[in-house]
């Protein structure tokens, strides 16, 4: 018997590998590729699946302790899907200084998801975020690729609204 899951992860992989394939044919399999590789695979995949890691070392001829090395040293790599919406905190210094724990907590318990963690139905990731620039209207926030200002519950409400519709 067919197990659905497991074919959509064998279509998913197969796809990488051919994503894989076409980038060393257009940009090289240079060390200096690695990044904006791993880049494109998570923009078109939407994470950095753990299964890649091998076929990524092959094609660069490194190794997977390597490949995997730098995908978990940047925090931007994600190794599982994100959620629908992703709300990002800032926890620069700036915004920290204007109650940026306080926003986090709160954000937490407004989505209902612990801080770097995806909620089980999927509908919110809650990450952390180190500057977004906006220090002088801190804190802030980023959701779903758009910046949020001066973040207070208020504002964390709306976005739990926002989010939940």
């Amino acid at each position: 018997m067919e197990n659905p899951r497991e074919d959509a992860t064998l279509i998913r992989l197969e796809a990488a590998d051919a994503l894989i394939a076409q980038w060393t044919r257009r940009h090289g399999a240079a060390r200096d590729q690695l990044l904006p590789l791993l880049h494109m695979l998570q923009e078109e995949m939407g994470f950095v699946d753990d299964a890649l890691v091998a076929p990524i070392a092959a094609a660069f001829n490194l190794s997977r302790a390597d490949v995997h090395g730098v995908v978990t040293f940047y925090h931007d790599f994600r190794r599982v899907p994100a959620g629908r919406h992703v709300v990002k905190i800032c926890r620069a210094e700036s915004c920290q200084a204007r109650g940026g724990a306080a926003i986090e907590a709160a954000a937490a318990e407004r989505l209902g998801v612990a801080m770097g963690g995806t909620r089980r139905d999927g509908q919110v990731t809650l990450e952390a975020v180190y500057c977004l620039g906006l220090c002088a209207v801190g804190p802030n926030a980023l959701v779903d690729g758009r910046p949020v200002a001066r973040v207070d519950v208020g504002r964390l409400d709306a976005i739990a609204r926002e989010i939940a519709a």
